[in-house]
């Protein structure tokens, strides 16, 4: 399928006004002065002054500078937003042009998006290069998502958020035959990164893996029987990371006199009201720890593929469990529909072709797999993209409640490194081999 099948120029142009208004509104509730346009240094966050201005600088360098030759919109925007030059750690020191100016350069930017789809001048990649900077900014939207919730600013203000509704967990296993899978994707797929490219024959053990993530019941039982004073539990590396942040139970959690609470946003709620929704903002450490515990393991990206795409006797369906089109409402947590988790039983109308439930939406998903390149890797135009992370990440699968559907697939290669808590972020386990 091309491009412009599946997102034709009049689509491309209503993304980039959606994520461009969406990234907006994550700032919408900042005065001009207010201190959070800078907000903390952390390692893990960007100040969201310059996470905005980064998003649009990198569409305008590699599609209106790059592509259509234009001039730069903002002086200086080289040496403030160029990620590859400008280090994590100077971005609280740069001086930056006032809230205004930035909120004006990022819809400036999307404004230069619009005019070229609508006359690319005869440039065929257009489209493509206008695409590939649509996911880069819902990438950073779903960052800002996280960051708002690290640094306790609360939930952005979203037009037509949902509550999420309580509902029952899907308990148990559901076994996958194994055999040859195609990992990795397809040409016929519209839009892949470089790390998904491509499919390629591997061999897959039969294996049985949970039919929904663990959730906060399962996790708390682990929290409970001492999971986090058990270096038995734990990987040396794991161990050595819990020991360093002084980790004693997850860290959106508390212990009140009534029992547990998690913080959803900037709102702390008892665990047993969300009991049955997935165990989220856990390090891949503490996934591995807990499937230790439960005598369990964390499934290969292989597996989690496998399970996502190919159901016995079914066509491989490398664009969503079910099917080749986006997700419908029923079937997928995503598009920061509801802030926060749904029940893990929700979304039924998605399941897996082997019966597994949300491997698309509600929570990334850790895998047991290290970030790596498929065979003939070849880097895309931006070359960070992926080559930098290789061998220093582990992967995670299937989006999260604040993915919109374009950015995410069944063969898309999230990644991480193990220690990292604040990203939207669960998993599931598989029978032990």
């Amino acid at each position: 399928m091309q491009l412009s099948d599946w997102a034709p120029a009049d689509t491309l142009q209503q993304w980039v006004t959606g994520t461009t208004d969406t990234m907006l509104q994550h700032v919408s509730d900042f005065e001009p002065d207010d201190d959070r346009w800078l907000g903390p240094y952390l390692p893990i966050v960007n100040p969201p002054i310059w996470e905005i201005g980064h998003a649009a600088w990198f569409a305008e360098w590699f599609v209106l500078r790059q592509l259509h030759g234009r001039d730069p919109l903002l002086k200086d925007g080289d040496a403030l937003y160029d990620s590859a030059k400008v280090p994590h750690i100077t971005r609280w020191q740069l001086n930056f042009p006032d809230s205004q100016t930035t909120k004006d350069y990022v819809r400036a930017v999307a404004d230069g998006l619009v005019e070229v789809l609508q006359d690319n001048a005869g440039l065929d990649s257009t489209d493509n290069f206008v695409m590939y900077a649509i996911t880069h900014y819902d990438a950073h939207n779903e960052a800002l998502t996280y960051t708002r919730q690290t640094l306790d600013w609360g939930p952005p203000v979203w037009p037509g958020q949902q509550s999420p509704q309580e509902g029952l967990r899907v308990a148990g296993d559901r076994k996958v035959d194994g055999g040859t899978l195609l990992l990795g994707a397809s040409r016929e797929q519209p839009l892949v990164m470089d790390n998904e490219r491509w499919a390629h024959k591997v061999e897959v053990a039969p294996f049985s893996m949970a039919a929904a993530p663990v959730t906060n019941s399962d996790y708390s039982a682990f929290v409970h029987d001492d999971g986090y004073s058990n270096p038995a539990l734990w990987s040396p590396e794991g161990w050595a990371w819990r020991e360093s942040v002084h980790a004693t139970q997850p860290l959106y959690w508390r212990g009140t006199k009534d029992g547990w609470e998690h913080k959803r946003m900037n709102k702390w709620c008892p665990i047993v009201e969300h009991q049955y929704h997935p165990m989220v903002h856990v390090s891949w450490y503490e996934a591995e720890a807990f499937a230790t515990w439960a005598g369990r393991r964390l499934p290969t990206e292989a597996e989690w593929e496998m399970a996502a795409t190919s159901g016995k006797g079914q066509p491989r369906q490398p664009w969503f469990p079910w099917g080749n089109r986006d997700a419908k409402h029923d079937e997928a947590a995503l598009r920061a529909e509801t802030i926060g988790t749904v029940p893990v039983g929700a979304k039924s109308d998605g399941d897996g072709p082997w019966g597994h439930r949300q491997l698309i939406g509600n929570v990334w998903e850790w895998t047991a797999s290290t970030f790596g390149p498929y065979p003939h890797f070849e880097p895309d135009a931006y070359r960070d993209n992926s080559e930098p992370w290789f061998g220093s990440r582990k992967v995670l699968r299937g989006g999260s409640w604040a993915t919109q559907s374009r950015y995410v697939r069944s063969t898309f290669r999230n990644y991480f490194t193990p220690d990292r808590r604040d990203v939207i972020a669960g998993f599931r386990t598989c029978a032990a081999d």
